[in-house]
């Protein structure tokens, strides 16, 4: 009968760069949620945005959605295409210091980059598309 090991909930000292031995828990769990929810509001934009570009309607909203979508694809390429929240998560002693494994599927969270791309291209592929459509009409 083999056993698997349990993972240990003890805090850990890390210096400033992550390093250390020890897991703070609750912080992990806090990073997690926060980057749950920042992935939900980003997700929402994203829904949005495809819905009403293919609805054919580009409007303030979806201005507004877009400049959430832009802003965190900004940060996400500025911090060499890692999230901003990993080292933080890493410091606190996450196992892979990776918060990408949110609350979702490993293979859905570990592809969302892949996942996302085309999405970014249809979604800006559909609103530049109205917008020329709006202005060929002049509304």
């Amino acid at each position: 009968m083999s056993r698997t090991p349990r993972r240990s909930l003890r805090l850990r000292q890390c210096d400033a760069a992550g390093n250390g031995t020890k897991t703070n828990h609750a912080a992990v769990v806090a990073i997690k949620a926060v980057h749950t929810l920042a992935w939900l509001s980003i997700e929402s934009c994203v829904v949005y945005l495809l819905i009403t570009g293919l609805a054919g309607r580009t409007d303030k909203r979806a201005g507004v959605a877009a400049a959430v979508v832009t802003a965190e694809t900004l940060v996400f390429a500025g911090n060499g295409f890692r999230c901003p929240l990993t080292g933080l998560a890493k410091r606190y002693g996450a196992e892979s210091g990776s918060v990408t494994d949110i609350y979702l599927p490993r293979w859905f969270a570990h592809n969302l980059p892949a996942i996302h791309t085309p999405l970014l291209v249809l979604m800006a592929y559909l609103h530049l598309k109205n917008l020329r459509r709006g202005r060929a009409t002049g509304s």
